[in-house]
């Protein structure tokens, strides 16, 4: 069976940097896009350009934010969508406490503090014993400087709006991996476990020592397990 083109869709404030080892290893396979999802500020409008950009068919991964876009698109166009893969992410809409943080971290980001709300994100985003690893830490960072103000508040706006997914797990079709990092602070264990069991056929995978951002804490495993799905 034919590897189909892969679509890798970034989290929060990340951009192509954060699928490098996933881009490099898996073009053996198949062709690889990363798109841009900074210039749009709801689900719905990234959804759309997204499906503009991509092959007429083609297997989907997102991370995190990615992920909740990830639902949408497959919503959208289930048919085009021929695996799915659902990273570090979760079906649920915010809870009133997420909302409350997000809304804080907009204000910041409204006043140019983009590197604060990016240090209060961290113990979030990686494992703790990855805190003090500046090539780890220092690389997100960056990132998050090269999107900068505007795409930030844009992706929390299209975060803050997104519709609980979870009425429509049981409807997805597509071969899907659920995986996620043992120790993900920010979408944990738990979030994984219940899609997984509601997808039908779902295969759900834990990466050990890793927290929400696997492909850049753990990434052959990543790379390994994708190689896996695309291949079916």
């Amino acid at each position: 069976m034919a590897v189909p083109p892969l679509v890798l869709l970034p989290g929060h404030m990340a951009d192509a940097g954060l699928w490098a080892h996933q881009a490099r290893h898996l073009a053996e396979l198949t062709s690889v896009a990363v798109m841009d999802l900074t210039r749009h500020d709801g689900l719905a409008a990234m959804a759309e350009a997204v499906l503009r950009e991509a092959p007429p068919r083609f297997a989907l991964a997102g991370l995190s934010m990615g992920g909740y876009l990830a639902f949408e698109i497959v919503r959208r166009a289930p048919g085009r969508v021929e695996r799915l893969a659902l990273l570090d992410t979760s079906a649920r809409p915010d809870t009133d406490e997420q909302r409350e943080r997000r809304r804080r971290f907009m204000a910041m980001g409204e006043r140019g503090e983009l590197d604060a709300v990016m240090r209060a994100y961290m113990p979030l985003f990686v494992h703790p014993d990855r805190l003090q690893d500046r090539a780890l830490v220092g690389g997100l960072e960056a990132m998050a400087r090269r999107l900068g103000a505007t795409a930030f508040l844009n992706q929390q706006k299209a975060m803050l709006g997104r519709p609980d997914s979870r009425p429509g797990l049981a409807a997805i079709a597509q071969p899907t991996l659920v995986l996620c990092g043992r120790q993900d602070a920010l979408t944990p264990l738990a979030m994984h476990e219940e899609m997984a069991a509601a997808i039908p056929g779902a295969r759900l995978v834990v990466v050990e020592d890793c927290g929400h951002m696997t492909p850049l804490e753990q990434p052959q495993a990543l790379t390994a397990v994708l190689r896996y799905w695309l291949q079916g």
